[in-house]
């Protein structure tokens, strides 16, 4: 029958069309030319209405049989190229295991950690002992018991964060307890003698503190070490040679300082605290204004409101507080020229400290 040969000439030609195929492109193109709706076999098997009665289910037979070794033969070129595939992926992508492994860059310690480390550990010399407050602070620790009054500008909505968005005089019109982030770490030494009662007191307070500002020179949330002293007999010369010790020690042995005249709420008498230029050693540059002195921190002795509010008395005991910050000091000491860099988290900036 015509048919049927043409039948086994189409099972013959596509069988080698897929033994010759290279790639799955081509192979798709045989499946498509000999077995899809419009390809070679469906328009032969057009012909079988023509067949006899008697004959069809022979021809039928043979067709089925014809497309059942195509299809095995299909499947198996594929399969074979699939296997070709993802034996070339797995040996572009073969890890050699005995190669040494990719070694991460090791992590340092932060500048501003590093810094307060070092001044931390210039005071303990001296006895200081570290001490520890909240960073949401009441009103009380953070203002009142520092004789900062409730007019002071330090208390004013664009100056402080106040929790909960209630200002200071909002809270106290309410008779409600004012709550801030604290300004500084001040509060650290309030807590610190109201737990004590009893002299000789001698901490330090390192910490965060938190100020609505932010330029090329300040942050909103900064750094702060404060110091605190309180004997039955200290003296504002005590306090000097506490300084001096200090930036002599961090500084370089042939640093100066100098106490100008000046006022903080929480100390009497106070005082500015300059240091000869660690640029041009107070010869006068570009860094210091060539005035040749740097101001770097503040202090003086504790104002006797500040004892009456801690519960000691003023009469019995003495002390000197001093407090600097930490991001200044950083800056001067290894010449940072933009405050925001200690806060990018750029390692490339860094790494350039680390330890």
């Amino acid at each position: 029958m015509d048919l049927l040969n043409r039948i086994s000439e189409l099972e013959g030609e596509c069988l080698k069309a897929i033994a010759v195929a290279t790639t799955a492109e081509a192979l798709q193109e045989v499946d498509l030319k000999y077995l899809s709706k419009k390809g070679l076999f469906s328009e032969c098997m057009k012909s079988l209405r023509d067949v006899s009665s008697e004959d069809r289910p022979k021809v039928g037979a043979r067709a089925n049989e014809a497309k059942t070794r195509i299809d095995a033969a299909l499947t198996a070129k594929r399969n074979a190229f699939a296997d070709e595939a993802l034996n070339a992926q797995l040996q572009s992508e073969a890890i050699d295991a005995t190669l040494p492994a990719l070694r991460r860059p090791p992590g340092s310690t932060h500048l501003i950690t590093k810094v307060m480390g070092e001044l931390v550990r210039i005071f303990q010399r001296l006895g200081f002992e570290i001490a520890d407050g909240p960073e949401v602070e009441t009103e009380f620790h953070n203002f009142d018991a520092l004789n900062m009054l409730d007019d002071h500008p330090a208390r004013d909505m664009q100056d402080t964060f106040f929790v909960g968005g209630v200002d200071g005089k909002t809270a106290k019109a309410t008779n409600q307890t004012g709550v801030v982030l604290r300004t500084h770490t001040s509060p650290v030494q309030i807590r610190t003698m109201l737990a004590k009662k009893e002299p000789p007191v001698r901490i330090l307070a390192p910490g965060a503190v938190f100020r609505s500002d932010y330029d090329v020179t300040h942050s909103p949330m900064f750094h702060q070490l404060e110091g605190l002293y309180v004997n039955k007999k200290v003296s504002f010369a005590e306090l000097k040679g506490c300084l001096l010790f200090f930036a002599r020690e961090y500084f370089g042995p042939n640093t100066q300082i100098r106490m100008r005249p000046s006022f903080f709420p929480f100390v009497e008498p106070g005082a500015e605290i300059d240091v000869s230029c660690v640029m041009c050693s107070g010869k006068g540059c570009r860094v210091c204004k060539e005035t040749g002195w740097l101001e770097i921190l503040g202090g003086g002795m504790v104002h006797p409101s500040v004892f009456k509010a801690a519960g000691m008395d003023s009469r019995l005991v003495q002390g000197f507080a001093f407090g600097m910050g930490i991001e200044r000091i950083a800056m001067l000491k290894y010449g940072v020229p933009d405050l925001r860099l200690l806060f990018e988290n750029d390692p490339r900036f860094l790494k350039q400290f680390g330890i």
